[in-house]
């Protein structure tokens, strides 16, 4: 039995955000994630939005996080050393119907405490953004919303919780959670099946203990919540697929752009990233399947029309691939936040849909300091808020690389063209705290294969530095953990 103080499951942008701010108390803390890395689920494949939250319903949780969260979004990248973009969000009206939709949004996000929330007409949102369609009447104008890098934010989270002392044991799937009962007092008994990383070895059972549980595991999250709460739970996997341009495409708009809301959410929008590509997307579909990941025809299909009714001329012949995400869109609409019904100190972050990602950062500090409290610990004299981020060679001046590859020669070995990705920063993402082991791991840290050709190029060479850094065959190195081995053997006999 290991025991900790508090264990939080998953390893996605919430949980991250969690240890991050737990790592700041004097607490025993492990992430178990049930992937071979973090970020690995919904937090992986979202729009990477920072929400201004003006479509929040005032007086929900979703309100409260999404403004505390947006308030803290820039300096929490500035001191993880991560891209943040302040961009700003317009929402278009087409119909005189729609601009009364645009006023009650106003009303709404300025209840809700949102800042710099005004109405454009027609000619000054063409102003702004010249390749909207045609017909636009007015349009709401959200200066506080922005753009963050997914990836980046996660993985910097869990580094800086980790170089603070937080545990993380990948590969790690809870089975079972239950309350027990001894003599120093209650505690949360874990089963969890642990794999490893690399081919060899049968997974293997263990049990954890600790006294406070924090339950982050987005899409499963209804599940663990019920294994141990008096109120069940229910949560619907909703499937939102994208498409992503090229960097050609990347100033095609300059702000985030979406129509008037429906039912199922803030429909298909058209974004720049923080790393220059062009996004489209979500759908919004409910499934029932919790890994139902794959992308579909019909759906990219609504992706490009839904898009096309919006903004005009988007290059859609420099698509250089597609995705889908699901979201964790729990009964009640809201996000479930705090001590589950009848199981004290097992704490829920559940439902967390959009705009949880820019609801993180304040969902990380309400749950961090509800856990704290629980158990009774106090701050750390020595954390450490800072963390600085993978050198990225291509925005260094000519000067500044050459003196670099005399001292690391590595530096001067591109191993991804599209994205000009060095081999200096492969091995610094692979010995970096919380170091990547797969193919995605690797792109995720460095934006290796995430260019144009898509990994096309330098994935053989990617493969060689990770089997030559773990001293591991090539044939052990996978895409995305164990099962997605990139390489096999054949035998002609």
């Amino acid at each position: 039995m290991q025991k900790y103080d508090c264990i939080i499951i998953g390893g996605g942008v919430v949980g991250a955000c969690v240890a991050r701010e737990l790592s700041a108390y004097s607490l025993k803390t492990l992430v178990l994630e049930r992937e071979e890395d973090v970020c690995t689920g919904t937090s992986k494949a979202n729009s990477g939005l920072v929400h201004a939250g003006f479509d929040a319903k005032p007086g929900t949780v979703k309100a409260e996080m999404n403004l505390a969260g947006n308030k803290r979004m820039e300096q929490v990248c500035r001191e993880l050393d991560i891209p943040y973009q302040k961009s700003g969000a317009m929402v278009l009206a087409f119909q005189e119907e729609e601009c009364r939709t645009l006023e009650l949004l106003q009303e709404q996000g300025e209840k809700n405490g949102v800042q710099e929330l005004s109405i454009l007409s027609g000619e000054e949102a063409y102003a702004l953004e010249p390749n909207l369609a045609d017909g636009v009447t007015a349009a709401l104008y959200a200066a506080t919303a922005g753009l963050v890098c997914p990836f980046e934010l996660t993985i910097a989270m869990a580094e800086n919780a980790c170089v603070n002392g937080v545990e993380f044991a990948f590969l790690s799937e809870v089975q079972s959670v239950c309350r027990k009962q001894k003599e120093q007092g209650a505690y949360y008994e874990l089963a969890v099946r642990q794999r490893e990383p690399f081919a060899g070895k049968e997974a293997r059972t263990i049990l954890y203990e600790a006294a406070c549980v924090i339950n982050c595991a987005g899409i499963y999250a209804d599940v663990l919540h019920n294994m141990v709460s008096s109120r069940k739970r229910h949560i619907t996997p909703r499937r939102g697929e994208y498409c992503l341009l090229d960097k050609e495409a990347g100033t095609h708009v300059s702000r985030t752009i979406f129509k008037v809301p429906g039912a199922l959410g803030k429909g298909i929008l058209v974004t720049p990233t923080v790393h220059g590509n062009l996004l489209l997307g979500p759908t919004a579909e409910d499934i029932s399947d919790k890994e139902g990941i794959c992308t579909t025809a019909e759906g990219l299909d609504k992706v490009l029309t839904g898009t096309a009714e919006t903004v005009k001329g988007i290059p859609v012949r420099k698509v250089i691939t597609s995705f889908a995400g699901l979201r964790a869109h729990e009964d009640g609409e809201d996000f479930v936040l705090g001590e589950a019904e009848g199981a004290p100190g097992f704490l829920d972050a559940l439902g967390i849909e959009s705009p949880g990602l820019t609801s993180a950062p304040a969902i990380g500090q309400y749950l961090a300091r509800m856990a704290a409290k629980y158990l009774g610990a106090v701050e750390k004299q020595d954390f450490i808020a800072c963390r600085k981020g993978i050198l990225h060679f291509a925005q260094l001046t000519a000067a500044q690389q050459k003196k670099l590859i005399a001292v690391r020669p590595e530096y001067g070995n591109v191993i991804c063209r599209c994205e000009t990705i060095t081999e200096g920063e492969i091995l610094d993402a692979v010995y970096r705290p919380l170091g990547a082991k797969s193919l995605d791991g690797i792109k995720r840290r460095t934006r290796a294969g995430m260019g144009r050709c898509q990994s096309g190029f330098c994935s053989p060479r990617v493969v060689e530095i990770l089997a030559q850094a773990y001293g591991v065959s090539p044939f052990a190195i996978t895409k995305a953990g164990p099962g997605t081995e990139l390489l096999t053997s054949y035998n002609k006999e």
